[in-house]
């Protein structure tokens, strides 16, 4: 290692220097793959510039077992050139051919950041940590490692867009104290949004020029909203006229019929459900630590109060500027409910017939337009075992459960109302472990973890038996309480994995009836897994109406719903999908990537009339209506994936292709036209 000296000088900045004082950099570092290391000054002090051809090149260091031991973070200082998203991993290695932890992250172009990991994240316990300012998305994943056996780690490029990838770093530390965000970043480039909240460091033709135009263009969808029709062959609902499946019930239902699965909606009539998340106005800027990058930034307490958000969940401010041109266009007084006008209006323009997950459903409701809501499970008396896995047999849980499900009681009897998703995508779902795994790792105490004793008592008459089946010294007691040391063996895992069975159908059992008792009219959407659910999840989605699935794939395979149905005997609903592209002023595709905005349009009619097509799917909802901010939403996230912009212009090749699959989906569902079969050329993905 270098000595300390070396280093505070070679990242000299007064404000840093008491915290950087403290830590300690690593050896020289080999380059990996075809990483360049290039000379020349760097905005960042004390920083070198590097440029990856490929994914996969970056930095390798090496160093003894146990040197982390004592670290709290490793950390350094980093800018992104460029204007593509490009995402890192950094890796923590168990010797030769041990175990591996992961750590994402992603990178706002033009705008430095201090990459800082809290070494704690190794145990698994956090799935994602907070952004800060240019640092994006960052994520634990792989394996839990021992610090005290880690003796290499690397830095890679792990996606990147069609261009070489250039950053600037200071050298890579690690510390055995805390180390603060960074305080003042570096903004080669200047500001990186301009007024209308457009990236400022890209240029495409259909790109907004001025206030005026994006004026002209929203009171003109305002103008126009009363004469947007759904086409007559739609039911009052969004079904199809020409398909009578049964006496109206007054509330959407699920049915099999002729081999092919269906909604059905409230008059009797067939419903397959398509529509866009995020009916909301959205395009939020996270922009706390990085206010030098706005452009327009008016007085918080005068007419655009409204365009801006503390959030108190996750720490951070954000600042709309979807409302803010909403406001310049319409007025303040009012101005939500006009969007409202436009949006919905607009959804039946493109013959959307749902308004889909995290909407202001509220809006869908007054106007009797079909729509579903999400939930979220927070147990606030029974409190966590694992990420987001509550205590199932806390004392409290049910209580819980019954307070979670009482938010159904404003839409229990509303016809315009589809049904509800429990939650999405689960922290738990994302980990390598199973919930019981993780449950003894992280959580010394808790009712289930006793409720795991009696499981296993079952199959074991005392400690000799137990530790002889685990090929472990395993206890009762130790089972019981106290952070699980070392690592579970496939045999000890084998009865974790029965456990995680009882525990999952508990979870879900539990609220999904707490959710029926206070509404028995909508259906249960399940809880948005993100692929086929695993063996040991599979019986407490049994108690699901529809299993949801967020599918970012070309299209929907016909071996997930297959399965789904014969696990769950149940229809699937895609509760996410998207593609994006490079040439509109967005800095990421999203979790699905075409070359241009007529190639999205193509994976559009893909994927909507392929997945009509399939007897087991009953809808997909694209996410999301509006493109997520250039400077990134809370997150990070900056994907083109909507069918508009921030200025609210709509992608015309996009909206075209939307149209025509929508006006004859139902005839392609029924069997009676072939599915679109023009597929796009895809390309690698770039997102966080």
């Amino acid at each position: 290692m270098i000595h300390r000296r070396q280093f505070v000088q070679a990242t000299a900045s007064a404000a840093l220097l008491p915290a950087l004082a403290r830590a300690e950099a690593f050896q020289t570092p080999e380059l990996l793959g075809a990483l360049r290391k290039e000379t020349g000054d760097a905005p960042v002090p004390g920083a070198t510039w590097f440029t990856a051809e490929n994914e996969g090149d970056g930095l390798s260091y090496t160093f003894p077992a146990g040197t982390l031991a004592k670290a709290k973070f490793l950390s350094s200082d980093m800018l992104l050139d460029g204007n593509i998203l490009a995402t890192f991993s950094l890796s923590l290695y168990e010797g030769q051919n041990g175990r591996i932890f992961r750590f994402s992250f992603g990178a706002l172009n033009q705008c430095s950041f201090r990459m800082r990991m809290a070494t704690e994240l190794v145990d698994q316990r956090a799935w994602m940590v907070d952004r800060e300012g240019a640092f994006l998305k960052p994520i634990a994943g792989g394996s839990r490692v021992d610090l005290d056996k880690v003796d290499r780690l690397t830095l890679v490029v792990r996606r990147k867009g069609p261009k070489p990838v250039r950053f600037c770093m200071t050298p890579l530390t690690w510390s055995g104290a805390g180390v603060p965000r960074l305080a003042n970043p570096v903004l080669p480039k200047g500001k990186l949004l301009d007024e209308l909240g457009q990236s400022t460091l890209h240029e495409w033709p259909a790109k907004t020029r001025s206030v005026d135009e994006m004026k002209t263009r929203v009171r003109a969808q305002l103008d126009r909203a009363p004469a947007q029709r759904w086409p007559d062959t739609f039911t009052r609902w969004g079904g199809w006229k020409e398909r009578k499946l049964g006496p109206a019930s007054g509330f959407f239902r699920v049915q099999k019929a002729a081999d092919r699965w269906w909604l059905v909606d409230p008059a009797g009539y067939a419903f397959w459900s398509n529509g866009p998340d995020c009916v909301r106005v959205d395009t939020d800027a996270r922009f706390d630590g990085i206010e030098d990058a706005l452009t327009f930034a008016p007085d918080a307490k005068g007419e655009f109060a409204d365009i801006y958000t503390e959030r108190i969940s996750r720490a951070g401010k954000s600042i709309n500027y979807l409302a803010a041109n909403m406001i310049r266009a319409v007025g303040a007084k009012g101005w939500r409910e006009k969007w409202s006008t436009i949006a919905l209006a607009e959804l039946k323009r493109l013959r959307f017939n749902t308004v889909a997950n995290w909407s202001e459903w509220e809006f869908a409701a007054e106007a009797q337009f079909p729509y579903v809501r999400p939930m979220s499970f927070r147990p606030r008396k029974a409190g966590l075992i694992y990420r987001d896995f509550p205590d199932v047999f806390h004392p409290a849980f049910d209580e819980d459960a019954a307070a979670y499900a009482a938010e159904l009681t404003t839409t229990a009897k509303d016809p315009a109302f589809i049904g509800y998703f429990l939650m999405n995508e689960p922290t738990w779902a994302f980990s390598s472990e199973l919930p019981a795994a993780g449950m003894l790792y992280n959580t010394p105490d808790c009712a289930t973890r006793k409720e795991l004793v009696q499981f296993l008592r079952k199959k074991y008459d005392g400690d000799a038996a137990l530790a002889a089946a685990w090929k472990a010294p395993a206890t009762f007691e130790r089972v019981a309480q106290g952070k699980w040391p070392g690592v579970l063996t496939p045999e000890a895992l084998n009865d974790l994995r029965g456990f995680s069975v009882v525990i999952v159908e508990k979870y879900f059992r539990t609220i999904s009836a707490a959710c029926r008792k206070v509404d028995p009219n909508h259906l249960n959407l399940g809880m948005r897994w993100a692929g086929v659910p695993p063996d040991w999840a599979v019986e407490g989605m049994k108690h699901f109406d529809v299993f949801s699935i967020n599918c970012y794939r070309p299209s929907l395979p016909r071996d997930f719903s297959e399965k789904i149905e014969k696990m769950l005997n149940m229809p699937t609903m895609v509760g996410e999908w998207h593609f994006g592209s490079l040439d509109v002023g967005l800095p990421a595709s999203g979790i699905g990537h075409t070359r241009t905005q007529a190639d999205r349009a193509k994976a559009y009619r893909y994927f909507v009339e392929d997945a009509a097509a399939n007897p087991r799917c009953v809808g997909v909802h694209w996410f999301t209506l509006y493109d997520q901010s250039a400077l990134g939403r809370f997150d990070g996230e900056n994907y083109n994936i909507g069918f508009l912009d921030v200025t609210h212009r709509p992608y015309e090749e996009m909206c075209a292709g939307a149209i025509a699959s929508h006006e004859r989906l139902y005839r392609v569902a029924a069997g009676l036209e072939p599915a679109f079969s023009g597929k796009p050329e895809y390309l690698p993905l770039i997102f966080l």
